[in-house]
């Protein structure tokens, strides 16, 4: 507990953790501004135009926002520590090392967990209010029934912010760690998306975009993400993302110099 305790002090007084949330919160303002644009962009159409609109999952859209800052979070709380030569002191008190891993990937996924739940429900119900019975009753689902897809979208960000963390902790440099982050989660997966069949479904349904919906049984058909995992298996790969990193950090950590 000491140790986690001194590792939330570390995070949390530094300036960019409070950018970074503040950020990630504030993407609930930006999906009801969308909201607000589509239902002003729905009524102003043609009335013969209107029974064939459609709206994409604001929820879903806006989760690559706080997704992808909580990774950058993830990377900080660890490169940062490398750039200012902090690490020496924190494994010189901590002589085993992996511990300040394993308090820095708690507090760092309880982070990414409150940041999912509330942009992801946030975004949801404010859209939800906004777009009211517009394109077609999109947001009229019983919220019980929109329940397992939410949640399934609100991990996914706890995942990202592990994900840095355990690349930030590989790398050790802060550029290369988002570089990889980034590369990884949105330039592979275009990648996938113009490779051959096969190939183009089964990768594509290994990427965190496709795991959410996979988990819940939700067929993809309209983006470059395959659907071929069970729930359980697209859950393990949800899990294995954060947890592979990390587990070849801690044990690179006890074995190189800081």
């Amino acid at each position: 507990m000491s140790v986690i305790t001194s590792e939330w002090l570390k995070i949390r007084s530094l300036r960019s953790t409070h950018l970074i949330l503040s950020l990630s919160v504030g993407t609930v303002v930006l999906g009801f501004a969308l909201a607000m644009m589509a239902a002003n962009m729905y009524d102003t159409a043609p009335v013969a135009r209107r029974p064939s609109a459609r709206i994409a999952d604001l929820e879903e859209v806006i989760a690559i926002v706080p997704q992808l800052c909580m990774g950058i979070l993830g990377t900080l709380t660890i490169t940062s520590e490398y750039v200012t030569g902090l690490i020496r002191t924190s494994l010189t008190i901590v002589p085993r090392r992996w511990p300040v891993l394993v308090a820095k990937s708690a507090i760092v996924g309880t982070l990414g967990l409150i940041i999912g739940l509330v942009t992801v429900f946030g975004t949801y119900f404010v859209t939800r209010w906004a777009i009211g019975d517009r394109f077609s009753g999109a947001y009229t689902d019983a919220f019980m029934d929109r329940l397992p897809l939410l949640t399934a979208i609100s991990f996914t960000v706890p995942t990202f912010a592990l994900l840095g963390l355990g690349l930030g902790a590989l790398f050790r440099s802060t550029a290369t760690s988002i570089a990889a982050l980034a590369g990884l989660v949105y330039v592979i997966p275009m990648i996938i998306g113009n490779i051959p069949e096969p190939w183009s479904e089964r990768l594509g349904s290994v990427m965190i975009g496709a795991l959410p919906r996979e988990i819940t049984g939700d067929l993809i058909t309209t983006s470059v993400y395959g659907s071929l995992l069970s729930p359980v298996a697209a859950a393990t790969v949800l899990v294995a993302y954060a947890a592979f990193p990390l587990a070849v950090a801690m044990w690179l950590v006890g074995r190189r110099d800081a």
